[in-house]
């Protein structure tokens, strides 16, 4: 099972504070524990939504509004992407965030879908072409 684990944006994320080196340095060895245990898949740190842009669909319209976005709790300041067994394995390894590093933050953790979560509908035809994309994206 894949999973996004997704670090909620706060007031210092969003003002774009750069982390300490200690914060960086904890961050590194528990990324690093990650990638050993052979969980982690990929994970980065996002710029403030003062540097992003939505885009928004609706009725046929394509309509981009620039940030900075006001909802700063709904915001995603980074992400990982790990691989385990369940979603509690994927919790008890988000338990092991350095507290030191995130602060007062709030994770979030969303199951990936995988080609069978989508039935008969994902036809043979449609499963080769994922595939052929998934092999062109790791070239």
């Amino acid at each position: 099972m894949r999973f996004m684990v997704m670090i909620k944006a706060n007031a210092q994320t969003e003002a774009g504070e750069m982390p300490s080196g200690d914060v960086l340095a904890a961050m590194g060895r528990y990324n690093e524990t990650l990638a050993n245990a052979g969980v982690l898949l990929g994970g980065e740190g996002l710029h403030p939504s003062s540097r992003g842009a939505r885009v928004r669909f609706d009725g046929g319209q394509c309509l981009v509004v620039d940030g900075p976005f006001l909802e700063t709790r709904e915001l995603v300041a980074g992400f990982w992407l790990l691989q385990t067994d369940s979603l509690q394995e994927a919790i008890e390894w988000v338990k092991r965030c350095p507290a030191s590093a995130i602060g007062d933050a709030e994770i979030e953790i969303r199951q990936i879908f995988e080609a069978d979560d989508f039935g008969t509908e994902f036809t043979p035809e449609l499963r080769e072409q994922e595939a052929r994309l998934r092999d062109q994206i790791r070239h």
